[in-house]
């Protein structure tokens, strides 16, 4: 199967982390739907990254389907639970965690806008969101070790990853010192191997 995305997205970052977590060979296109001449369109019509190309030729988009799919073919270190409410918590804390990293890509993409062009107050709104979400994990995450309790996965895989692209584009968001338990878990995970090899670069 082949991978296609970006070395900067957190979606692609956690579709690729799974893959590793799960011991799954796979091909890996460099591509973003920014650049001029992309072909991601040619694989997903929303024209958005990641997209998973299988071997049989067809493709699957959006990180939460691509995450689902992986971790259903390869019973290797299941990161889902199976379906229940521990499930359903996991999928919570990857819905919170990508929804944080929503907001800050919108903001990081209409700063690239003309100054003149960008809107102060859609900005702020969406910071806001960013800022709730935190506020939002580290209650959640309390003293815990994993955002599951005592067991790693695809949760801490996608706060992961959402804290890694914070860090990334956003260095001054302060989320380190307000929410320690927070830097507690992202120093953690960015110690884990996966997480190493798949570090934001751009």
């Amino acid at each position: 199967m082949k991978l296609i995305g970006s070395l900067t997205s957190p979606y692609v970052r956690k579709v690729r982390i799974v893959l590793a977590e799960k011991r799954i060979g796979y091909d890996f296109e460099v591509d973003s739907p920014w650049n001029v001449e992309s072909h991601v369109s040619d694989h997903n019509p929303l024209g958005k990254i990641p997209v998973l190309i299988l071997d049989d030729g067809s493709s699957l988009f959006d990180s939460r389907v691509i995450v689902e799919y992986l971790d259903s073919v390869n019973p290797v270190s299941r990161l889902i639970p199976e379906p229940n409410r521990h499930r359903i918590i996991v999928k919570r804390w990857e819905a919170l965690a990508d929804g944080i990293s929503d907001a800050a890509a919108t903001v990081f993409l209409e700063r690239k806008r003309p100054r003149t062009e960008q809107s102060v107050e859609w900005i702020s709104r969406q910071l806001t969101k960013v800022t709730h979400g935190l506020e939002a994990a580290a209650r959640d995450l309390g003293e815990k070790k994993w955002c599951d309790g005592n067991t790693y996965t695809l949760a801490d895989i996608a706060l992961g990853c959402t804290l890694g692209y914070l860090a990334f584009r956003f260095p001054e968001i302060e989320w380190r010192n307000t929410s320690p338990n927070l830097a507690e878990l992202s120093g953690r995970l960015e110690k884990r191997t996966p997480f190493m090899e798949t570090a934001p670069i751009g």
